[in-house]
């Protein structure tokens, strides 16, 4: 058996009229877009629909799904990312760590560390 924790790491995002809503997201290296939200997060926060996108999931199956926009708060900085709608628990995409360098402790209480190239840690969190 194998017992894995789910690192969950804090993010604020921010709708078109300034409204922000924290959320905790879970880093997904599988997928490779920004980061996706509940369809009841990206209504709360009025997010503008952009277009639609598919993606191949892990199983085969194809998901054809709405892309919004928003404004994350990103290592300080407020980047517009797309967000894709998925009604599962937000996830941190491979495109919102573009040029980032993340390591993970692999042991029970481990950190997990999100780095700009080999400078130290911006982020760390516990798992």
């Amino acid at each position: 058996m194998i017992n894995a924790v789910i690192l969950r790491i804090p993010l604020t995002v921010r709708g078109p009229a300034g409204q922000e809503r924290e959320v905790e997201a879970v880093i997904d290296t599988g997928f490779d877009g920004t980061l996706s939200l509940p369809l009841a997060d990206i209504i709360a926060l009025g997010l503008p629909w952009r277009r639609r996108g598919r993606a191949l999931l892990a199983d085969g199956t194809e998901s054809v799904f709405d892309i919004y926009e928003a404004t994350v708060v990103w290592d300080g900085m407020p980047p517009r990312v797309a967000i894709d709608a998925a009604d599962i628990d937000p996830l941190v995409g491979m495109l919102l760590l573009n040029g980032y360098e993340l390591t993970i402790q692999a042991v029970v209480g481990g950190q997990v560390y999100i780095t700009v190239g080999s400078v130290k840690p911006r982020h760390a969190w516990r798992g």
